[in-house]
């Protein structure tokens, strides 16, 4: 069984994420996972983000199957209605990608 998350692996986005977030969230979701995330509380390798709108700026709200942790963290860069509502964070063992909800089937 492997740790789910370490940020010594190779870590991607999807077509799908890079074409619908900027570079700098998309950047955000992987320092919350290592910062904020990685060793407070066990990860399982599919982790939800919400992206919500919080007065203009974007709140993403971490969530995981199975678990009653949830986290909200504020950015500072501006909300879209553009945006994906969710995202998630997949780890297979070898590589992390960032997917929208349509995308995870492929994995």
């Amino acid at each position: 069984m492997f740790e789910s998350f370490d940020n010594n692996r190779n870590r991607y986005a999807s077509l799908g994420v890079v074409s619908s977030l900027p570079d700098e969230l998309i950047d955000s979701i992987w320092f919350i996972i290592d910062l904020d995330l990685k060793g407070v509380i066990p990860l399982d390798n599919i982790l939800a983000f919400d992206l919500m709108n919080n007065h203009g700026k974007v709140t993403l709200h971490f969530s995981q199957a199975g678990s009653t942790v949830e986290m909200g963290i504020d950015l500072p860069f501006p909300y879209s209605p553009q945006y994906p509502a969710q995202v998630f964070a997949y780890d297979d063992g070898t590589r992390e990608t960032i997917l929208l909800p349509s995308e995870i089937k492929q994995y």
